[in-house]
């Protein structure tokens, strides 16, 4: 796609809406047909239940909490790459990601993210983790599963989180594959979290009446931020900064939530949307530490959550 002159950019409502609220929605969804067949294929693939886990004496004969996550060679996703063009080419979202980070914008990441229905999880890791701040139950997952990501809700937090010293110049577009109602794990997002920049993890919150939070960053300032919750039907997609706080509560329907987590990064554009949104944050934009939840073997350390108070 060619790519648009800076005031076209500027004013595209993905740019418009990052600049101002840290997230945009898409009006237009995906195709729900591709989404629903990509979706029966992955669930042919394998079950999403307690089958996916390890025995609790299997994980303490051998506990690992580092390398526990899709990467090259070993992501589910890759497997169906010819699938994806409903996503990767649709011509909105080829546009407003070009508006927002220039001609020849890089993929970064893509993988599929599951939320684990409680039924799902054994007693035993059910114990474990009560009040973790990051239920990534990867290091818990049997190592032939672990192409996909598993949570049983997550903190608010920065996707920032997983790039330390990296600039803030990448998004995530979140797509669901099928309806998300408030049972099924939907992502709770905090608009205009990201005017403060980057922030260490675990953040600090505290409610500020309905659907409302006070936000600060250490020397950066503090800011009132609304709460958005992220329901849908399938193919919806949002796209969301960087430093934008997000997570989930855990999964509350009797079947797993799974969709498509995309990372996309700035490239070599002389321009792009996405300088403008940074220029106007109040808070760094890259961060030397990013989190402080996890101790040396990677295991969590903090027994925190905000997002389930949402």
């Amino acid at each position: 796609m060619t790519a648009l002159p800076k005031a076209a950019a500027a004013s595209h409502p993905l740019v418009k809406n990052l600049r101002r609220d840290g997230a945009h929605i898409f009006d237009e969804r995906v195709s729900p047909a591709a989404a629903t067949a990509l979706l029966a294929a992955l669930r042919a693939d394998r079950l999403y239940d307690e089958s996916l886990f390890l025995s609790e004496a299997e994980f303490d004969a051998d506990p690992q909490y580092v390398g526990v996550n899709p990467r090259p060679g070993r992501n589910l996703l890759d497997r169906f790459e010819d699938q994806l063009g409903f996503v990767e080419r649709a011509p909105h979202i080829v546009e407003g990601l070009t508006a927002l980070l220039g001609e020849g914008y890089e993929l970064l990441n893509r993988k599929i993210v599951c939320g684990v229905p409680a039924r799902s999880i054994p007693p035993w890791l059910k114990a474990r983790i009560e009040g973790n701040p990051v239920n990534n139950l990867g290091a818990y997952v049997k190592p032939q599963h672990r192409d996909v990501t598993y949570f049983y809700g997550i903190d608010f937090h920065q996707d920032l989180i997983d790039y330390k010293d990296r600039s803030a110049d990448f998004v995530t577009l979140y797509v669901y594959l099928h309806p998300v109602s408030r049972h099924d794990a939907p992502l709770y997002l905090l608009r205009g979290s990201h005017a403060l920049g980057g922030s260490v993890f675990p953040h600090d919150l505290t409610p500020a009446g309905e659907g409302a939070w006070l936000y600060r960053n250490p020397g950066c300032g503090e800011a009132l931020v609304e709460q958005l919750m992220l329901t849908g039907e399938t193919g919806f997609a949002a796209v969301w900064h960087a430093c934008t706080l997000h997570g989930t509560q855990p999964d509350a329907a009797d079947h797993e939530r799974i969709s498509l987590r995309y990372l996309y990064a700035r490239g070599g554009a002389a321009q792009a949307g996405i300088d403008d949104v940074n220029a106007a944050l109040e808070g760094p934009v890259s961060l030397t530490d990013t989190r402080v939840d996890l101790a040396a073997n990677g295991a969590a350390q903090i027994k925190a959550n905000s997002v389930n108070r949402a």
